[in-house]
C-alpha cells in the first residue's frame, strides 16, 4: 500500500495562492523515499526501528512507517500515545518520565490498550509506576535513561545504570526493558563506550534489555552502533 492509503484528505484549493499561511507543504514521494531508505538502512545493519512521532503526529504516516519494516513507533508524551492507540497502534516507547497521579492513571488506561513501555531516570519514578502497572493488571517495562552527554534526562554512569536497573527488577509490576539514551551529535563513540559498558554490566547480573539509541544528524553513519539494537 502506498502512504496515501494510510492518510485522510481534504481540498484545501488547487494552487498555491489558495493556502492560507502559514503552511506546511509536504511531497509524500519524498517522504515514501525517506521512509524506504533508513528502513533498508537499518535492515542492513541489523538494527530494529522504532521511529520518533513526535515530528509528524500523524497516526497514518507511523501506521505506514511499521508497514515498511518499523517495530512499533516511539512517542514523547502520553498525548500522542494515546492519539496513536486510537489508530490502532499497539507498540509503544515513550521516552519522557511519567510523574503525577494523573498521568500516571493515563498511562495505566494506555496499558490496558497497547504494549507500552517507558523510561526512568531515578528510583524516585518507580513507585508510581509500579503503582500504575497495578492498576492496569499487567507487567510494565521500564528503560533506564542514560545522559551520555546530551545534558539532558538520565542517569549519570554505567554504574548508575546498574542500580537503577536493580531497582526496576525488584520493584513490583515493573521489568528491566534496556537503557535509553539521546546522544550528543557527532559524539557517538564515546556513547557507545557509556552503553557498551552499562550494558555488560546488567548482563553480568542477570539483566537483558534493549539498547535504544537515536538522533537525526549521526543517522546515516555507523560510528559507535555496536551496542545499539533499536534506532529512534
Amino acid at each position: 500500500m502506498a502512504l496515501e492509503d494510510f492518510l485522510q484528505f481534504r481540498n484545501v484549493g488547487r494552487h498555491i495562492e489558495d493556502l492560507e499561511t502559514p503552511v506546511p507543504i509536504i511531497d509524500l514521494d519524498v517522504v515514501e523515499r525517506n521512509v524506504s531508505r533508513l528502513q533498508m538502512r537499518l535492515d542492513k545493519v541489523g538494527i530494529a526501528n522504532r521511529p520518533h512521532i513526535k515530528t509528524h503526529k500523524i497516526s497514518g504516516l507511523a501506521r505506514y512507517q511499521m508497514t515498511r519494516g518499523a517495530i512499533g513507533i516511539t512517542v514523547q508524551k502520553l498525548g500522542e500515545a494515546e492519539v496513536m492507540a486510537k489508530a490502532g497502534i499497539r507498540e509503544m516507547l515513550l521516552t519522557f518520565n511519567v510523574l503525577g497521579k494523573a498521568k500516571l492513571a493515563r498511562l495505566a488506561m494506555l496499558m490496558r490498550k497497547a504494549d507500552m513501555s517507558v523510561v526512568a531516570d531515578s528510583k524516585e519514578l518507580l513507585e508510581g509506576l509500579s503503582h500504575a502497572a497495578g492498576q492496569a493488571g499487567r507487567a510494565l517495562s521500564v528503560l533506564v535513561e542514560c545522559d551520555t552527554g546530551a545534558g539532558r534526562n538520565g542517569v549519570q554512569t554505567p554504574l548508575d545504570a546498574l542500580t537503577l536497573a536493580q531497582a526496576i527488577d525488584r520493584t513490583p509490576g515493573l521489568s528491566f526493558g534496556g537503557l535509553m539514551t539521546y546522544p550528543p551529535a557527532g559524539k557517538r563513540k564515546d556513547v557507545a563506550a557509556f552503553l557498551t559498558k552499562a550494558k555488560a554490566l546488567c548482563e553480568r547480573n542477570g539483566l537483558e534489555g534493549v539498547v535504544t539509541s537515536g538522533g537525526s544528524p549521526d543517522m546515516w553513519s555507523n560510528d559507535g552502533l555496536e551496542p545499539v539494537t533499536e534506532y529512534r
